[in-house]
């Protein structure tokens, strides 16, 4: 594992980091816009008075935190890989290129001493049968602060915040009581807890920690400018129809979904998608300043 400079000194230093996955650069998004994303992620953290630092495989070297060289080249290479824990070993042993999921970025970002993550979406239950993401056991084991702005719109959000339960990962809605759906700021499933600052959050964290609790604290934090619950509902309907139809399903099936999205949607879901990635990683910031006592 690899730390750079300014952030093994913030490490050092005691000051607030933030943990930012790769895959949004090698798979979430098209170019140009995942390299331009990942600049504006990491200057979000940095106006809101924290360092950055965006996790990848580098020809087998976990790189906590990179240049800009690097991160044009992960947005730019052919044949990068997307690292979740499952390949993770086999990634590094491989010495292959690759970019972090949730699962394997909070693993990483923990393993690093790093305490707060942000993301955009994370993982969760299908409504096909046995397809449930590896981020959901990830957090169950993984005691940091992760902040996401919800379930991916394509999941099941009941089974998923049932599961979280089931899994002891500790839930909070930020300025929430119900469960924000990525693209859209609400849903109809009330959540078990709200912070309203991130002090409160900050606080939580502490409480888990003195628990003893193993599992994250995952702050879901709704979009401002959303799309309505019901229209993005029906637009996953119809999505999940048309692949059933066309026999689309397993690793291809997300990324079929999420680009149906975007075309019935006249790419909305893209717009809400990047500005909920900036929101979070400035509330992820704000978090970390209140964890360190800033």
């Amino acid at each position: 594992m690899r730390y750079a400079p300014d952030v093994q000194a913030a490490l050092d230093a005691g000051r607030p980091l933030v943990a930012l996955e790769s895959t949004v650069i090698t798979h979430g998004l098209p170019a140009p816009t995942n390299l331009e994303t990942a600049r504006n992620l990491e200057n979000a953290v940095r106006e809101e008075g924290a360092v950055p630092a965006t996790i990848g495989i580098l020809a087998g070297e976990v790189s906590v935190g990179l240049t800009e060289e690097e991160l044009e080249t992960l947005a730019t290479r052919e044949n990068v890989e997307k690292a979740s824990l499952w390949n993770l070993a086999a990634l590094v042993a491989g010495k292959h290129w690759a970019g972090t999921t949730v699962a394997a970025t909070a693993h990483l970002a923990y393993r690093a001493g790093i305490s707060v993550f942000a993301t955009g979406g994370i993982g969760g239950v299908h409504p096909a049968p046995y397809d449930e993401s590896g981020d959901l056991a990830a957090l169950s084991r993984t005691p940091i602060v992760v902040v996401s702005a919800g379930p991916k719109s394509i999941l099941d959000l009941q089974a998923t915040l049932e599961r979280l339960e089931s899994y002891g990962v500790g839930v909070v809605g930020y300025q929430t009581s119900f469960l924000p759906a990525f693209h859209s700021p609400d849903s109809p499933y009330r959540l078990p807890a709200a912070a309203w600052s991130a002090d409160a959050v900050a606080a939580v964290w502490r409480s888990a920690r003195e628990l003893g609790l193993a599992a994250a604290t995952l702050v879901f934090n709704p979009v401002s400018e959303g799309l309505p619950y019901r229209q993005v509902r029906e637009w996953v309907d119809r999505a999940n129809d048309e692949a059933r139809a066309a026999g689309i399903g397993g690793k291809d099936l997300t990324p079929y979904l999420l680009r149906r999205l975007s075309e019935l949607s006249e790419g909305r879901t893209d717009s809400v998608n990047l500005l909920l990635l900036e929101e979070n990683a400035r509330l992820a910031a704000r978090i970390a300043r209140a964890m360190a006592g800033d």
